[in-house]
């Protein structure tokens, strides 16, 4: 799977511009601030439909545009597919494929797959939980593209039950607490309050069936995914470290006490064994729950621990080992899709050679150099292992992207 074509009109600091891509390396050169990563994060876009750098869209239109497009030619298996964007902030992005207008922007995934590793991903392991589900959940989704609606759904099921638990706090909260007053509730002619909380428990109960089913897919899913990828990230740590001391990682999960260590040992329950796991434990948090009108159970509450032999990553990992394993599980992850779709997704280096030493730098060199398509942005010509520097390379400055003579 390669690029041949990437275009964005009004994508970032770009008033419109085209570059010819093809197989094996490409390397895009500037100082800082030129528009280096805009292109890469346009690819990424296409491939995941989101930014690797902002959650939302709005900054990813140029200032005084209403709207930004991105267009991407992909061929896979000797076939060519086009894809087309529009991003608009504040309204439903529209999505094109083969100019075959879509009904869902969604349907375009899978279509370009990537893997991008940039700065940014030192929070996979440094940051907070949140960075780890994202990277599972986009993996997921780059496997199988049906678990973008998996997500959907169950982000959706989520803010509904959320609220219907804010809403339902006048009523749940014991009038003796000492904590900060609802609103009083609002009851219905001859309503009385115990009427009043056995109807929202009732409605309730119904989210509750709803969140635990999608949310018991959604863990089954990601438990079977980092069974599937742990070999891979072991191999890739090895190589990228030149180190023995193992890399692991494993789920930490908000269900009761006795299946989060089944979990964290590595176990992969049916999914209905889940789904009534996620129930049982909101029955012993339900109090919790009605009191700070949140949901505290499921997916959206899980975490993936990484450690370095006997210790957790965060907070013990040395700055050098940390870049590490987030290369690692990047790495792993491009491993992963590659013996799964039996084509190698394009690879996305993205200003991350002047964050390693020389010696992860050759060993990167040496692990991405069979790739289909890499995708390289540097400051500094240097920065780049020369035997990676071997197909086109691109000077970019001042909105203009130019072609280098051969």
């Amino acid at each position: 799977m390669h690029l041949t074509s990437l275009s964005v009109t009004d994508f970032r600091s770009y008033p419109s511009v085209t570059v010819d891509l093809g197989p094996g390396v490409t390397t895009f050169l500037g100082r800082n601030g030129q528009g280096k990563t805009n292109l890469v994060e346009a690819a990424g876009y296409v491939a995941t439909l989101a930014s690797h750098r902002v959650a939302q869209d709005a900054p990813l239109v140029r200032f005084g545009s209403t709207s930004a497009v991105v267009r991407a030619e992909v061929v896979r298996d000797g076939r060519t597919s086009l894809v087309e964007l529009e991003i608009v902030p504040g309204k439903a992005n529209r999505a094109r494929l083969n100019r075959s207008a879509l009904t869902r922007q969604r349907d375009v995934l899978g279509t370009l797959r990537t893997v991008l590793f940039a700065p940014e991903d030192l929070a996979l392991v440094k940051g907070d939980p949140s960075e780890r589900r994202r990277f599972l959940d986009d993996l997921l989704v780059a496997r199988q593209p049906r678990w973008a609606g998996v997500r959907a759904d169950y982000d959706k099921a989520l803010k509904q039950r959320n609220a219907l638990l804010r809403s339902g706090a006048a009523l749940w909260r014991d009038p003796r607490s000492s904590r900060r007053r609802a609103p009083a509730p609002r009851l219905g002619p001859g309503e009385s309050l115990e009427d009043a909380r056995e109807s929202a428990l009732s409605t309730l109960t119904v989210f509750d069936a709803h969140l635990a089913q999608v949310g018991a897919a959604l863990t089954y899913a990601r438990l079977r995914l980092l069974r599937d990828l742990g070999p891979y990230l072991q191999d890739a740590y090895r190589t990228i470290s030149d180190a023995d001391t193992p890399v692991l990682a494993t789920y930490r999960s908000s269900l009761h006490a006795e299946v989060a260590e089944a979990l964290a040992q590595g176990q992969v329950p049916e999914q209905e064994e889940l789904g009534q796991a996620v129930l049982a434990t909101i029955e012993q948090v339900r109090r919790q729950e009605q009191e700070r009108g949140v949901s505290l159970v499921g997916p959206h509450r899980d975490d993936v621990v990484l450690s370095l032999g006997d210790l957790p990553a965060k907070g013990y990992a040395s700055h050098g080992e940390s870049w590490s394993i987030a290369l690692a599980l990047r790495l792993a992850a491009f491993r992963l899709l590659r013996t799964d779709l039996g084509t190698d997704p394009v690879l996305v280096l993205d200003d991350v050679f002047a964050e390693l030493d020389s010696g992860r730098r050759r060993r990167l060199a040496q692990l991405v150099a069979d790739c289909e398509q890499v995708l390289i942005t540097a400051a500094v010509p240097d920065d780049v292992p020369a035997e990676l520097v071997t197909g086109a390379v691109f000077d970019v400055a001042d909105g203009a992207v130019t072609r280098r003579a051969s």
